[in-house]
This record gives structure tokens, sequence and C-alpha cells, in this order.
């Protein structure tokens, strides 16, 4: 009997900083949590075009995608999710079917606003030597080793 192959989804998010080092957030429809704005990555479009295509839907504000930041993956959902730092360069916020709030976030309120996984993704876009890699179980991170 053939085994099946593990079964993974692609998801992708912008990191969008302004020049005054503000960060592009949304808090989400579906469980209210602040987090980056992104989505699953469609079949045919390849990831720097789905960040901006996800980016756009979820605020109103255009990016040009700069560089990947880090791969992370959920362990428990095999859910890989590819992270690329943004610059701004058009649009208004605004909120959509996916998101209740688009706010600019201080560098400073991020852990506080958001759960370790998501916050370690806008961390890591920040400091700038990625790409990291990193693990998680859906809450935490998951030490390398």
């Amino acid at each position: 009997m053939p085994v099946e192959s593990p079964r993974h989804s692609v998801s992708v998010a912008g990191i969008t900083v302004r020049e005054d080092g503000r960060i592009l957030v949304i808090r989400r429809a579906d469980n209210g949590a602040w987090e980056p704005p992104g989505g699953v990555l469609e079949l045919n479009e390849d990831p720097r075009g789905g960040v901006a295509r996800e980016v756009l839907e979820e605020t109103g504000i255009e990016v040009e995608v700069r560089q990947l930041t880090g791969v992370y993956k959920n362990m428990k959902l095999g859910v890989v999710a590819l992270i690329f730092r943004c610059e701004p360069v058009a649009g208004t916020e605004r909120t959509s079917s996916e998101s209740t709030a688009v706010e600019w976030l201080p560098p400073d309120e991020v852990r506080e606003r958001m759960s370790e996984v998501f916050a370690i993704r806008v961390l890591d876009a920040l400091e700038g030597n990625g790409p990291y890699v990193r693990s998680h179980d859906g809450r935490v991170l998951i030490p390398a080793g």
C-alpha cells in the first residue's frame, strides 16, 4: 500500500514598515487577534504576488515586496508561512471582511498586542538578519534542535 505524502499549506504575510518605523497590522475578524496581514498562497501565484495581494485585500495598502525575512512552520497544522518585509507605496487604510481594524503599530507594542508566534515574525523582519527558520505549535515557539 502506498504511503500518503504529507500535506502542507503555504501562507504568506507582509511586514509592512512605514518611514516612521510603524508596522501595518490587522485585527482578524474571525478570532480578534492582531497579526500582520497575510493568508494562504493561491496555487497559481508566486509568493511575492501573494503577499502584495493579501496586504492590499486586508488593509487597502499597496506594497512593494522587499525581501524574505523568515520561514515559520506550524508543526500541528502543517502550515508553512513565508514572511516578507514590505514598503507601503499607495493606498488608504481600510478594513475588509477579514479585518475589523487596521493600524500602524509602534515596534514597542508588538509583543504586547500579538501572540508569540506572530510577534516573532515582526521582530525578525525588523531585525533584518534573516531569513530566520522557526517552528511553533500554534501558540509558542519550539526550540531548534
